[in-house]
């Protein structure tokens, strides 16, 4: 008796595999840069921005607020230095235009040119001792701003200002984020518009007591 033989089970078709892409296959354009933050302070991916300028957190090494004031003795000292000496000039060629006024009179042409170089001057001196003095009062009558310092390993110095509690907020939300890799915030505080910092008391108040040889504090 023969047997029954089963037929073979029919082979499927399988879709055929994903085809991997050739290297001539164009990359994905790159993603534009994003526009730096120009205005508050705020930490992003381990970096600083105060008014679109970049710190990188890694490098700052101190933050601390403290009252930047005028610096008006030493304006006062300087404006009586060069004020005086502008002074003095004055009167010296006043008198000496009063001299020749005196003794030579004004009827000759030389006398006459003279005089004016004299004048002349006169009106320059009279010139500088105003500008002086409008410098001197510039600072004598600016006004003291609380700061909130950022300081880097390098010479770089960040200053913003506002109000005082609010700084002295930022300066431990700034210290733990030095610490979190994850850290992200934004706050808003005032740039400083000062033309010329070296009017203003600026950095470390040093008290030496005794010793000798002292060279200063270099900075």
């Amino acid at each position: 008796m023969g047997t029954s033989e089963v037929p073979p089970p029919r082979p499927t078709h399988a879709p055929p595999p994903p085809v991997a892409p050739s290297s001539s296959v164009a990359p994905p354009a790159p993603v534009a840069s994003g526009v730096p933050p120009r205005e508050g302070l705020v930490i992003s991916k381990r970096l600083l921005w105060v008014h679109g300028a970049a710190y990188p957190l890694e490098n700052i090494v101190r933050v601390y607020t403290f009252e930047l004031t005028p610096r008006r003795g030493a304006a006062f000292a300087r404006f009586l230095k060069r004020g005086g000496f502008t002074l003095l000039l004055l009167l010296l060629l006043m008198w000496i235009d009063d001299e020749q006024g005196g003794s030579s009179g004004y009827g000759s042409s030389s006398s006459s040119g003279s005089a004016g170089l004299i004048q002349f001057f006169l009106a320059v001196a009279a010139c500088v001792l105003i500008y002086f003095f409008v410098e001197m009062a510039s600072v004598a009558f600016a006004a003291s701003h609380f700061v909130l310092a950022i300081e880097t390993n390098g010479r770089s110095t960040a200053l913003v200002t506002g109000e005082r509690a609010y700084l002295n907020g930022l300066v431990y939300s700034i210290a733990l984020a030095i610490d979190r890799p994850d850290a992200e915030f934004h706050a808003s505080v005032t740039l400083l518009s000062i033309t010329n910092y070296g009017n203003y008391h600026f950095g470390d108040s040093v008290n030496i007591y005794g010793g000798n040889g002292h060279t200063g504090v270099s900075k």
